[in-house]
């Protein structure tokens, strides 16, 4: 996980190879791949920028690493989910989890949303890697609905990821937070209501 400084998140003293795949994640959101550099990300990570290169040839090491950082998050979430006993309240869960993360994505945009779009007009594979993950959240997400007796959970799985994903991209574009908080406040009903 990572603590915040002044309003900039900070990495947790690990390995430098999990250092900088976690600050290609971090910059990665906060710049997109395109505009960030290697001395970006040394620098994020706190390591010699010639290091870098010790762990990742290529900026697009960098990238699959930042993929696999995303990942490793996304399982810790998940974890995390499954403490709630009620597959209703697991998935409300995971929208408070979303809106509590309203200001970085008024700020930045969805971490998993806007790496998925920027590394999907490139076409060179990497848009695969970057679905993985967000296939692993969705089949996560069906699972709930199918434990809560949905015969139709593929598609509210969608529903709700799209629905996430459609209210991080207006809070981003409007910078306004308080649209994510109406938003998840709007699903959390939508969610008691499928329970019924």
């Amino acid at each position: 996980m990572t603590n915040s400084v002044e309003g900039r998140r900070t990495l947790p003293k690990a390995g430098k190879r999990e250092r900088l795949a976690g600050a290609a994640a971090q910059v990665f959101h906060e710049q997109g791949v395109e505009k960030t550099t290697i001395a970006d990300i040394a620098r994020a990570a706190e390591v010699p920028v010639g290091n870098v290169y010790y762990y990742f040839k290529t900026k697009d090491q960098l990238v699959e690493a930042a993929l696999g950082a995303h990942g490793q998050t996304l399982q810790v979430l998940i974890a995390a989910l499954e403490q709630y006993d009620e597959p209703r309240e697991r998935l409300k869960a995971l929208v408070r989890g979303w809106v509590d993360q309203r200001d970085r994505a008024a700020q930045f945009g969805c971490p998993t949303g806007s790496l998925a779009s920027e590394l999907g007009k490139r076409g060179d594979g990497l848009e695969r890697a970057s679905a993985a993950s967000i296939r692993s959240l969705l089949d996560w997400i069906e699972q709930q609905f199918t434990a809560m007796g949905r015969a139709d959970a593929g598609e509210l799985a969608v529903a709700l990821f799209a629905a996430y994903q459609g209210i991080s991209l207006l809070t981003n574009a409007f910078r306004d937070p308080e649209l994510m908080v109406a938003e998840g406040l709007r699903l959390e009903r939508w969610i008691d209501s499928l329970a019924q």
